[in-house]
């Protein structure tokens, strides 16, 4: 018989590779129950009475929430790499929204009725686990579509697994027509166990303390480290490139991973980006990782506003920011239009290097 998940944790806490956490540990046997019940399924049958077999025996799912650091998705990531099954995926909740939206408006050119029904089935019929990493509801038009397309998993047999900083009643909380959203939080709390995880311990956190956070000049040398911090916050999480779609424009993280962004300057700031999509990256990520700032003046202004305006997001949002620059921040933008208006965002980024910020 293969190592139960709470004997796979005891032993990867005892070579070193993580930190013994209680309420860690207390959640592995649900996720326990979840990995034997889908491994002793019998195999799916064909044709609509195998669906609904299927969706008869499907194990419940979890929603694990709690606040950031906590471990969420090293559990998560623990519990899909153990499940021995070969119909399973994992991904950040906001891509798989993006591709489902994408499915409905090529549903809607072939004339069908009701457009979640074919995007539904084409992902039960591929799937019978589905991890989402950060499940959080900002876009009005993914609230509209989430309990109808959730619905029509669960009863194709579907498992879901999901993680997020937010209790479910606190999903999409004073969004626009709301109550059109409420019946998905019912939804998740019939077909999911609703787990906190209340770990006093911000590992994050932890594991950046200490460390620099802002690297100058941006070398090799400082592309060393930080690709050393990546590695240790990443904690061999699988890397996706994360595309966040506002408005009918894209934001493109290169490489995303267990709520780590790690992109370049250029990648945000000299891209025809504003205020609303770097709101929206906030929202998806915890960390930026954002790297070879280069000197910013009246040369590059409109590079330097964005970046003032990301920085502010940031800020707001409480998003940890690693960073390799030029210069300190107090030299970064020391000539030109904007010279003054960038004083505040240079005391941001000392104040985004302290001790705790962001706790």
């Amino acid at each position: 018989m293969s190592e139960t998940l709470t004997e796979i944790y005891t032993r990867l806490a005892g070579e070193g590779r993580l930190t013994t956490d209680p309420a860690q540990l207390a959640v592995l046997p649900e996720f326990e129950r979840i990995r034997r019940a889908l491994e002793d399924q019998p195999a799916r049958r064909g044709g609509l009475r195998g669906l609904f077999r299927r969706g008869a025996q499907a194990p419940k799912g979890i929603y694990l929430w709690g606040g950031v650091g906590r471990g969420k998705s090293m559990l998560m990531d623990l519990f899909f790499a153990s499940v021995d099954i070969e119909a399973k995926r994992r991904v950040h909740f906001h891509a798989f929204m993006q591709e489902v939206q994408a499915g409905l408006n090529e549903a809607r050119k072939t004339g069908v009725d009701d457009t979640i029904l074919p995007v539904a089935k084409a992902i039960s019929d591929r799937i019978r686990l589905l991890c989402f990493d950060e499940m959080q509801i900002t876009d009005i038009a993914d609230a509209m579509i989430v309990g109808r397309l959730f619905q029509q998993l669960f009863e194709a047999g579907v498992t879901v697994v999901t993680t997020s900083n937010r209790e479910p009643d606190a999903l999409y909380e004073n969004g626009l027509n709301r109550g059109i959203f409420l019946p998905f939080i019912a939804l998740l709390k019939a077909r999911m166990v609703v787990w906190e995880l209340a770990s006093p311990t911000d590992y994050r956190q932890d594991m950046l303390a200490g460390t620099p956070a802002y690297f100058t000049p941006a070398n090799a040398e400082a592309r060393a480290a930080i690709t050393a911090l990546w590695h240790d916050m990443t904690a061999g999480t699988a890397v996706e490139t994360l595309v966040l779609r506002i408005k009918g424009r894209e934001v493109v993280i290169p490489a995303f991973a267990n709520g780590v962004a790690r992109a370049r300057f250029y990648d945000l700031c000299a891209q025809p980006l504003g205020p609303a999509d770097y709101l929206a990256l906030a929202e998806a990520v915890r960390v930026l990782i954002l790297e070879d700032i280069p000197r910013l003046s009246s040369e590059n202004y409109n590079e330097a506003r964005r970046f003032v305006t990301l920085i502010d997001a940031l800020y707001e949002a409480k998003v940890r920011l690693i960073a390799s620059a030029a210069a300190l921040p107090e030299k970064l933008y020391i000539e030109g239009e904007g010279t003054f208006e960038f004083e505040r965002t240079a005391s941001r980024l000392r104040e985004m290097q302290s001790e705790g910020w962001g706790a």
